[in-house]
């Protein structure tokens, strides 16, 4: 083509786009739109140097989109808008206005692009001039001049009924001027200003037809949501969801309908909303599965748009096909720009992306944990988050409660709740033949509390068929910023310190000085109570008959156990308390009853500064010979407990009610009475409770929210009694907002965390299931180059491929046997719990069910040439025994004057690799965690980017600052000793493996088999030699002095594990008992 050729076909396209740009000019009037004594708005007469933002709890309060007063925009900042470009689209057809104008809008930290035709325009003036009539305001055409020359003022105006020609050719004379306007950049400030000056007017900038004509809704601007992508109203088919179980329907367009919705798409996600109510209907989160299609053929529907992702195909239908394509092209840019992380695949198979500089902190056993989450809690603004396998509402989460209820658990939601802050708890809905936790009272007891808190149980067993696996994630998500992720659930029996007390007696006698403060002096010091407890749990009849005074409570102070009890000079701490309107906090009176009030003004730390001054010092009383102190009738016992801000005196109890326990000698009962002990305390130690957590912020924390959003919102879909309203859709907060931290935990430090899961289709509603924790475990041992640590509930592995399939100990086995082939140093430290968690008397032999994971325990550990010592024995013999240690926990105290003995129940998901790596979530180590298809769960895997000088295998290294305090502090817990204990430094060296933590165990285990012959043992093989073992007496009978005194050698808690243990007995459930009936993989 010449030349010239082009020139006359460029200029035939500019005349074509200047005569519909004049005829929208002379149509478009803006002065027919004003009204007397109308004025713009003032708050955007101005751009302000920052506007105020729209909160994030803005999501829970949506109305129609037709409602008068909806705040979509920002207040104090403008709508800027600028005409980018105009581009003509031919057709086949005739089509009257062929050129569609791009549109760029700025409010302030938001940005995004509309297009739109020239019929749009018309469309929405003539709405505007509809919109004016209907609120009888007349129009004016009196006020203002006659308007010949449609450019001869900066505004527009023509007769107030003319009706917008269509386009045309221009008038002869016209191509000079039409050429140069559209090439001019002035020529599209006319446009620009038409919509400037509608966006100024309140009246039409809040109508609904504007804000639908530049694609802006009330979630267009909310700060925490992110970037703004487009929006505007379409057509969706029902169905598309991937739930288990309700694809009965298939692909039959009979069992679908079409519903008009307004889609939004961010930067994690898309959902729409309903206009007639400006609930939000669904939500679509972006995943590594996330897919646009459109055409007949992909979607079976003409201009159809189908968008897929991991739980859904959500069909959606256009006006055309380019209206088809625009969407399409605007949602893949946007999410590629500002959501690629999503979209790929990452380490370990795993939704979340590793986050660098993320801050994160460990927590060794449940106290500080308790106390971190209580003060985050406390803290939160917006939303709290929390999923359980159990939950109970009535712990306390600071210990000793020196300030009544106030740190109680659901008096902290309902406080937060009626401050306005939303709470969403998700919890497993158990077999109730099967667990006895009574989640459906837990759930109960919360809703009750607020209707700002919301509670969801699942599975529904018969509908989704879901009858062996559970959710078992731990989490508390505070604002979207702050994640807890553990293995420590917000329930009975959790709370324990790295003391590890069997004993917790206190007192429950009413003595005469507290009644008189609680029931009088109480009264005008206190305000009324946060918290209404349970009627009558305050002493029920099971709790009368514990009822003793701790005046005859014998001296231990050389002993373990609760607050080690000691005898101490009297002294008036009532007298006191009483004086000064204080009421003694530990008392039955003061919990465990309806007079528990407390002051929500004082913070805790005043209380206690307030407590301080007014308990006397005091004086240990000698011990007796043998080391055990003499009763003294006249004299009250009064505890030293050791806390966090100093030492309080008093008679304090740490576990109230149901949280005393031991679920081994008996499981949960009555849980609807929490205060009510159903363990004599007095004769029965609990059982104590050894666990790990943690928390991070930031976009790991982004990353946790976004799980249980994703299991929220698909529990919603499943189950129809929570489709309502009062249940709503959750939102993940954005990325690029992650940093912007309103709380943090204190002593966090600086790692790159990436979040790991098990999830599946029936936990989670997704196509394929994530095993990205198994994954990590594999990799983590494989590539470990010095030590690996673990403390874990269970050890079931070593996969055969017909019972056991997950790889975890065939790796640790494989990486021994490697460093034995190098001939280089490698050590394995594993700490499981001595028995399993099941109720059962072991001196019997125990339950069917504590046999079947003992005999799964065994298999992985030493029995069978699958295990690790049979994989290792076959190349190196005995040589094992330099590699890898397999340890418990135990303890003892003195209960009523008699010596006595428990395990520590081992609950902890734990690995830490070569002082930088650390893993810890609520996955245990056996199929149900790990497969991904079964239990579901939640981790971290901590890597260390700051590091401290250290010792590994006797040379220097830098360790990692969060893996290595971690390891040291659960070292000094099990080992005994401090965090700086020099031996502790070097985990590899032969020193420290073999005269420290191998001879520590060894000693403790023999010890207690001497003092208590402990169950389990090495000396019993065989259910015959079970009973010949517990007929022989005890030293701790026999002999209490001496008994003591060889206790006296214990260091720490670790005891060598007993590896032939019943060796001699099938373990697995015998034909015909309830427990055969059940398929293996249960226990598995």
């Amino acid at each position: 083509m010449s030349l010239r050729a082009e020139s006359n076909a460029a200029a035939s396209t500019l005349k074509k786009i200047a005569a519909d740009m004049s005829n929208i000019i002379e149509s478009l009037d803006t002065r027919e739109l004003h009204f007397d004594g109308e004025e713009v708005d003032s708050e955007v007469l101005n751009d302000p140097k920052c506007a105020v933002c729209i909160p994030f709890s803005a999501i829970y309060h949506t109305c129609g989109f037709k409602e008068p007063g909806i705040q979509a925009y920002l207040t104090g900042c403008p709508v800027r808008v600028r005409v980018l470009e105009v581009e003509r689209f031919t057709s086949t057809k005739k089509v009257p206005s062929p050129n569609v104008y791009t549109i760029e809008l700025t409010h302030g930290e938001f940005t995004w692009h509309v297009k739109r035709k020239f019929k749009h325009f018309q469309e929405f003036h003539r709405e505007l001039l509809r919109y004016k009539a209907f609120v009888r305001i007349p129009i004016p055409t009196r006020s203002y001049p006659d308007a010949k020359n449609p450019l001869s003022h900066n505004g527009f105006f023509s007769s107030p009924h003319s009706c917008p020609r269509r386009p045309g050719s221009p008038v002869a004379g016209g191509l000079a001027t039409a050429l140069s306007i559209t090439l001019r950049q002035g020529s599209m400030k006319q446009l620009e200003d038409y919509l400037t000056k509608i966006l100024k007017m309140p009246m039409y900038r809040n109508y609904h037809g504007t804000m639908e004509f530049i694609g802006v809704s009330q979630l267009s601007f909310i700060h925490d949501l992110g970037p703004k992508g487009i929006e505007g109203l379409i057509m969706k088919r029902s169905g598309g969801h991937r739930i288990p179980g309700l694809n009965c329907c298939g692909q039959g367009r009979m069992c679908y309908r079409w519903s008009k919705r307004w889609l939004v798409v961010k930067d994690s996600f898309l959902m729409y909303m309903k206009p007639d109510s400006g609930a939000i209907a669904f939500v679509l989160l972006v995943d590594k599965e996330f897919n646009i299609k459109i055409g007949q053929k992909e979607t079976e529907t003409k201009y159809g748009l189908q968008i897929d992702n991991l739980s859904r195909s959500l069909i959606l239908k256009c006006n055309s096909y380019r209206h088809a394509q625009w969407w399409r092209q605007g949602i893949d840019e946007f999410i590629r720009k500002h959501g690629k992380d999503f979209l790929t695949e990452h380490r370990f198979g795993s939704y979340a992306a590793v986050q660098e500089n993320t801050l994160a902190k460990w927590y060794v056993n449940a106290k500080w944990y308790f106390e971190d989450v209580a003060n985050a809690m406390e803290a939160a603004k917006e939303e709290i988050f929390i999923t359980d396998w159990w939950l109970s509402p009535e712990i306390f989460m600071k210990r000793p409660v020196v300030e009544g209820n106030r740190w109680r658990l659901d008096c902290i939601l309902k406080r937060k709740a009626q401050q306005g802050v939303r709470i969403f708890v998700m919890l497993y809905k158990e077999v109730e033949l099967a667990l006895g936790i009574n989640s459906e009272y837990s759930k109960r007891t919360l809703m009750h509390l607020h209707p700002n808190i919301k509670v969801m149980r699942h599975p529904d067993h018969v509908s989704s068929s879901v009858y062996l696996w559970a959710h078992h994630e731990k989490l508390v998500i505070v604002d979207q910023s702050v994640a807890f992720v553990g293995g420590i659930d917000l329930a009975y029996g959790r709370w324990d310190d790295d003391e590890h007390r069997l004993t917790d007696v206190g007192s429950v006698k009413r003595m005469a000085a507290v009644k008189s403060v609680s029931t009088t002096n109480l009264a005008s010091v206190a305000e009324s109570s946060e918290c209404v407890p349970l009627q009558s749990q305050a002493l029920s009849p099971e709790s009368h008959s514990f009822q003793r005074n701790a005046d005859d409570a014998p001296d231990t102070s050389k002993m373990k156990g609760v607050g080690k009890p000691k005898k101490f000079s009297r002294f008036s701490i009532y007298k006191h308390l009483h004086k000064h309107g204080m009421h003694h906090a530990d008392s039955v009176s003061s919990i465990d009853s309806e007079s528990s009030y407390c002051n929500p003004t004082r913070s805790q730390s005043n209380i206690i500064q307030s407590l301080k001054p007014h308990l006397k010092m005091f004086h240990h009383h000698r011990e007796s010979k043998q080391g055990l102190a003499e009763p003294q009738e006249d004299k009250g016992s009064i505890r030293s407990l050791k806390t966090g801000v100093g030492e309080l005196l008093g008679e304090t109890r740490f576990w109230h009610g149901k949280d005393y326990c031991n679920f081994v000698f008996k499981d949960w009962v009555q849980l609807d009475k929490p205060f009510a002990d159903f363990i004599d305390r007095y004769t029965t130690p609990r059982m104590p409770w050894h666990d790990i957590s943690s928390v991070v912020h930031g976009k790991a924390a982004r990353d946790v929210a976004r799980h249980f959003i994703q299991r929220w919102n698909f529990t919603k879909i499943m189950k129809p009694k929570y489709r309502s309203l009062s249940y709503p859709f959750l939102l993940p907060k954005s990325q690029q907002t992650a940093t912007e931290l309103k709380y943090q935990v204190p002593e966090a430090v600086h790692a790159t965390v990436q979040v790991i899961r098990s999830a599946a289709d029936w936990s989670a509603g997704i196509k394929y299931h994530e095993e990205s924790i198994h994954n990590a475990y594999i990799s983590v041992i494989e590539n470990s180059k010095h030590y690996i640590y673990i403390e874990n509930q269970f050890f079931i592995s070593c996969a055969d491929d017909k019972v056991v399939w997950n790889k975890i100990g065939d790796a640790i086995a494989q990486r021994i046997l490697k460093a034995h082939r190098e001939n280089k140093r490698f050590r394995v430290y594993v700490v499981i719990p001595l028995l399993p968690g099941f109720e059962g008397d072991i001196s019997t032999g125990g339950g069917n069910a504590l046999q079947a994971i003992m005999h799964f325990n065994y298999r992985t550990m030493c029995r069978g040439e699958n295990s690790i010592l049979g994989q290792l024995k076959a190349e190196v013999g005995d040589k094992w025994i330099n590699y890898i240690s397999f340890c418990g926990l135990r303890t003892y105290a003195e209960l009523e004057g008699r010596l006595v003995t428990e395990l520590i129940y081992v609950h902890s998901k734990l690995l830490i690799a070569d002082d930088n790596t650390v893993i810890i979530g609520s996955a245990n180590i056996n199929d149900r965690s790990m497969l991904g298809k079964r239990d579901s769960e939640m981790a971290i895997i901590v890597q260390d980017t700051e590091t401290i000088p250290s010792v590994m295998d006797g040379e220097d290294y830098s360790a990692g600052k969060f893996a290595q305090s971690l390891r040291l502090r659960c070292f000094r817990v099990v080992l005994g000793g401090s965090d700086l204990s020099p031996e502790h430094q070097d985990p590899v060296c032969d020193k420290f493996f073999k005269e420290v933590w191998i001879s520590t165990a060894a000693r403790n285990a023999t010890i207690f088999d001497k003092v208590f012959r402990c169950l389990p043992s090495d000396q019993v093989n065989n259910l015959t030699q079970l009973r010949d073992f517990i007929n022989k007496p005890k030293l701790a009978n026999d002999d209490p002095a001496k008994a003591a005194e060889e206790l006296k050698k214990i260091r720490g808690f670790l005891v060598q594990f007993p590896f032939r243990f019943l060796e001699e007995e099938y373990l697995l459930p015998s034909v015909g008992t309830k427990e055969s009936m059940v398929p293996m993989e249960v226990w598995t």
